[in-house]
């Protein structure tokens, strides 16, 4: 993996980032696709998959954006491109449906801006950051990355190009921003017939889309369900402080 000085901070903030992208898509999308997906995977299934996409990268501009005068580089959009190219190729080969990368290339733009003005803010607060709260988030990123201890998730990030002194000043940035976020995004936990209603939403999709799949019973994922829903409600507030900090401040996306 090729990483570039914003990496890090990237994947911490990447939860939130594909969330808002997955609501996009859910808006887009309607039950009628059930019916296509399904033809389409059948005619997959008697020939042959379809030619993986590749990214298109031309005429990237040297500075993608600017956000209040902090220069997003075209190095930082291509290496957040790639990865959010990977995982959508791999959704679009899925399903038989194309890559749109015109529009794959502005969320990835707008969500870099997103980032860069939620770390700029939080920057500009009196937040105190622990080394005790440093320590613990290596601990859990080494954890979710499945190794054993900060320190070799230091060394990995260390023989990927990352200098130490950088990976700790972006997880304090990180803090920072997670701090901002519980005192500027207040969101009340989904109620019992909220997450009843996205079940039997989705049990009425499956049914509709007649798979085979078996529906699991609502008893053994209604905590799942709640978690995403609050996830979700989380988004959409962290995306309504991201315009307001947007319309605020000075930004231009240059693609």
């Amino acid at each position: 993996m090729t990483l570039n000085k914003k990496w890090l901070l990237g994947l911490m903030l990447a939860a939130f980032v594909a969330l808002l992208a997955a609501c996009g898509e859910d808006e887009g999308a309607s039950d009628d696709n059930n019916e296509e997906t399904e033809t389409t995977q059948e005619e997959q299934t008697e020939g042959e998959q379809p030619e993986a996409p590749e990214p298109d990268l031309e005429n990237i501009p040297d500075v993608v954006a600017e956000v209040n005068g902090e220069k997003i580089t075209k190095e930082d959009f291509e290496t957040t491109y790639q990865g959010q190219f990977q995982q959508m190729a791999m959704q679009s080969q899925m399903t038989g449906t194309e890559l749109d990368q015109d529009q794959l290339k502005k969320d990835v733009a707008d969500n870099l801006v997103g980032q860069e003005l939620l770390v700029q803010e939080a920057e500009s607060r009196d937040y105190e950051v622990s080394d005790k709260e440093v320590d613990q988030m290596l601990t859990d990123l080494a954890e979710q990355n499945q190794m054993e201890s900060k320190d070799k998730f230091l060394e990995e990030l260390g023989n990927q190009g990352m200098k130490e002194d950088e990976v700790l000043s972006q997880v304090r940035a990180q803090l920072k921003v997670d701090k901002l976020l519980e005192e500027e995004v207040s969101v009340e936990a989904p109620t019992d017939d909220e997450v009843k209603a996205e079940y039997d939403k989705a049990v009425e999709q499956q049914e509709s889309a007649e798979t085979e799949q078996e529906i699991p019973a609502y008893e053994d994922v209604k905590d799942q369900i709640k978690q995403n829903l609050q996830t979700q409600k989380q988004s959409e507030e962290t995306q309504k402080l991201v315009d307001k900090l947007r319309e605020e401040g000075d930004v231009t996306v240059n693609l």
